[in-house]
């Protein structure tokens, strides 16, 4: 039996998951919201759908609404933030 180096093409074959990148982004902007000055992100759920960010939740101010907003916008590999945070 010969064992031979798994390509494609010709290429290398390299597998990246979808899941880890996601799972990657959704952490990244989950520790910046809970670092960041000026909000309380304790009750926010962060969900990423390949660039696109979800925030859910609810948090005490508006203010902290648009922040929440900014912070996700401002980390590298978010290309849309949907905010749904109410504010409650």
């Amino acid at each position: 039996m010969v064992f031979k180096a798994a390509t494609f093409h010709g290429m290398e074959l390299y597998l990246e998951s979808e899941h880890s990148r996601r799972s990657e982004l959704e952490s990244t902007v989950a520790n910046a919201l809970a670092v960041a000055g000026g909000i309380d992100a304790s009750e926010v759920t962060v969900t990423a759908a390949g660039q696109e960010i979800r925030l859910d939740g609810t948090v005490a101010t508006q203010q902290e609404v648009m922040r929440a907003t900014a912070v996700a916008e401002s980390i590298r590999g978010v290309r849309l933030v949907r905010n749904r945070i109410a504010v409650g």
